[in-house]
């Protein structure tokens, strides 16, 4: 959990951490359903964090096995809409059930490109306990771009979120 203000000068703008886990948290509390919820945080943090070019959320579907599907997302549209376990980054993810980061995805021998700008990609498991339930998922047009403060915002982010499952 984020416990103190962090501030960070990235592209002229600077980002507040714990208030975006503010907003966050008021967003999980105020939105009708989970899917709302999910569609608000991608739209936040792509807005707020200049490095972060796409946000969105990949959910473990719950009819096939071992499979991710697409679920919201904020940013250009992506021809992988179902990624199996194990598969890229984020199947990669899902395998281990750990945060994966890749500040340089040209270095990866299982990327899967969704965009030749994509320099860098983190990727967060939403548990449930033990259980998968999903993953945050965004990638950056910079290399080197994903700090220790995007890490923690986005594991504390995924714990709250958990709680939506």
């Amino acid at each position: 959990m984020l416990t103190q203000l962090s501030l960070f000068r990235m592209s002229e703008k600077e980002i507040s951490y714990s208030q975006l886990l503010k907003k966050s948290q008021r967003i999980l509390q105020e939105a009708a359903d989970r899917e709302e919820a999910m569609q608000h945080i991608c739209t936040l943090l792509l807005r707020e964090i200049p490095h972060f070019d796409w946000v969105g959320f990949y959910l473990v579907d719950p009819l096939a096995e071992k499979q991710l599907i697409l679920g919201p997302y904020a940013g250009e549209p992506t021809e992988h809409t179902r990624i199996a376990f194990g598969q890229g980054i984020c199947g990669q993810a899902a395998d281990t059930k750990e945060v994966f980061i890749s500040q340089d995805v040209s270095a990866e021998s299982n990327y899967l490109s969704c965009s030749p700008d994509v320099q860098s990609e983190i990727v967060v498991p939403i548990l449930k306990g033990e259980e998968l339930i999903g993953e945050i998922d965004i990638d950056s047009n910079q290399r080197n771009a994903i700090t220790e403060q995007d890490r923690e915002l986005l594991v504390a982010l995924c714990e709250e979120l958990a709680e939506l499952f």
